[in-house]
């Protein structure tokens, strides 16, 4: 067992995570009560899932309906983090159009069974990296068009598309929600030992395989990650998601 689940892991917990808001206190990050808000909802969502797991693995449509109930989530989650207005649903297009095609060639090719103790932990790991490269790729796009209006204008007024304006000033920066992913692949195993290798060899898996898994994972999230920067930089460009 990597970690006892014992009263010292809960207060450890605590204290981590009200350092981590009282840091971000201190520095006048603004994001303190999102930090105790997020930890105390993980608490509250893995103890759920804990429970629900093994229920959820012996049951297909059960099974079918946490991977939705999953892609939803971040699908919410991702387009308020973008926009407050009613443009958020799209952040569906991105997440769904990375995540769909990996998750189906994995289910075909049968590299992954239709059962959920395989299932939902790599459906799981690929729409929170489209959720992640979607919400940056989105934020990043849209501050960037904020600050930089008049040069979209300017390409306008040379006889530039708005959506061809739009992308001219937006790519470069959306596409910076791509070096977490290309960081964390290229310095997998002299930097940091990612949780899939870890959780393969703490299951008995020999190294071999655990690094098989892991390298399959890194490279299943670039692809996803890149298909859902290209689709929300589309949406911004094409002013499907805004702030106005």
């Amino acid at each position: 067992m990597l970690l006892p689940v014992d009263i010292t892991l809960g207060v450890v917990l605590a204290v981590l995570l009200a350092a981590a808001a009282a840091v971000a206190a201190l520095a006048s990050l603004g994001r303190s009560r999102e930090i105790l808000l997020a930890g105390l909802r993980a608490a509250a969502q893995l103890a759920a899932v804990s429970l629900l797991i093994g229920w959820v693995v012996r049951s297909l449509p059960a099974l079918l309906a946490f991977v939705v109930l999953m892609y939803a989530v971040a699908v919410r989650t991702a387009g308020r983090r973008i926009t407050r207005n009613r443009t958020w649903w799209w952040a569906a297009l991105p997440i769904g159009a990375g995540v769909a095609p990996v998750v189906a060639l994995l289910l075909l090719t049968g590299l992954v069974p239709v059962r959920g103790i395989a299932l939902i932990p790599v459906t799981g790991i690929l729409i929170g990296g489209a959720l992640t490269a979607t919400v940056l790729g989105g934020r990043r796009a849209l501050d960037e068009l904020t600050t930089r209006r008049g040069e979209v204008e300017a390409g306008m007024a040379l006889g530039l598309l708005d959506r061809d304006a739009r992308l001219e000033i937006a790519r470069p920066a959306a596409s910076d929600a791509l070096l977490p992913g290309l960081d964390q692949t290229r310095t997998v195993g002299l930097v940091t030992l990612p949780g899939a290798f870890v959780g393969m060899l703490l299951g008995g898996a020999s190294p071999v395989q655990a690094g098989a898994v892991q390298l399959f994972v890194l490279v299943a999230l670039m692809a996803v990650q890149a298909v859902a920067v290209t689709t929300v930089l589309e949406l911004v460009a094409r002013g499907r998601l805004h702030r106005t």
